[in-house]
């Protein structure tokens, strides 16, 4: 399986707003912070500019769903705070 067929999952901070963040799953995601800086997604329009602060591919797309929730709850979500923001 190569690179193309993973998946990442991925940290963005607001420019404008720095205490926001938001964490994602891409295939591409240089595209979708583009994306996400020209306001095609409601939930981070209003704090753009973001800025990619972390991208961390899975081979498997169900071990990086299940890596982007942890990020996003308990334990999970006090590693990011640590090592990855």
């Amino acid at each position: 399986m190569g690179i193309m067929n993973g998946t990442y999952v991925y940290l963005l901070r607001s420019e404008r707003a720095p205490g926001k963040k938001y964490i994602g799953l891409t295939r591409d995601p240089e595209l979708r912070l583009a994306e996400h800086n020209r306001g095609h997604t409601a939930t981070t329009a209003e704090d753009r500019p973001w800025r990619l602060v972390a991208a961390i591919w899975f081979a498997d797309r169900d071990r990086a769903e299940s890596f982007e929730l942890y990020l996003k709850r308990g334990s999970g979500h006090a590693f990011a705070l640590r090592h990855l923001w």
